[in-house]
C-alpha cells in the first residue's frame, strides 16, 4: 500500500486521495442510462465501482450486451411478426411501422432486464 499524502490548507491537514484510472472506453446510450439509474438508486454499487476503477467497463459491458441483446430480439420479434425483406420491397411504409414497433417493444425488453436492474 502505498503512503498517504496530505496538503495543507488552513488549519487542516487534507489527503491527497486520487481514484484509480480506468482506461478510456467509447460509452453509448445504454450506458449511459445504466449509470444514471446507478448514481440515483444503486448509490452503494455505483461508488464501489467508481472507487475500484471497474465503473467504465462495467457500463461497457452492460452497453454491448444491450446492443446484442437489441439485436437479437428485433431479429426474433420480425421473424414471428412476419416482417421479411419480400413485404420491404411490396409495402415499405408498414414495413418501416412494424420494424418501429419490434424495435421499440425490444428496447422496452432491454430496459427492463438490463438498464434499470
Amino acid at each position: 500500500m502505498s503512503e498517504i499524502t496530505y496538503t495543507r490548507q488552513g488549519d487542516y491537514l487534507i489527503p491527497d486521495l486520487t481514484l484509480p484510472t480506468e482506461p478510456e472506453l467509447p460509452l453509448g446510450r445504454y450506458a449511459m442510462m445504466h449509470r444514471e439509474y446507478l448514481e440515483q438508486h444503486k448509490r452503494v454499487t455505483y461508488l464501489n465501482l467508481l472507487t475500484e476503477g471497474m465503473l467504465n467497463q462495467h457500463l461497457y459491458e452492460v452497453e454491448q450486451t444491450a446492443l446484442k441483446r437489441l439485436e437479437l430480439l428485433t431479429k426474433q420479434l420480425s421473424m414471428e411478426q412476419g416482417v421479411t425483406e419480400e413485404l420491404k420491397e411490396k409495402a415499405p411504409m408498414q414495413w418501416v411501422g412494424l420494424m418501429n414497433n419490434i424495435r421499440s417493444q425490444a428496447e422496452e425488453v432491454i430496459l427492463t432486464e438490463l438498464i434499470y436492474s
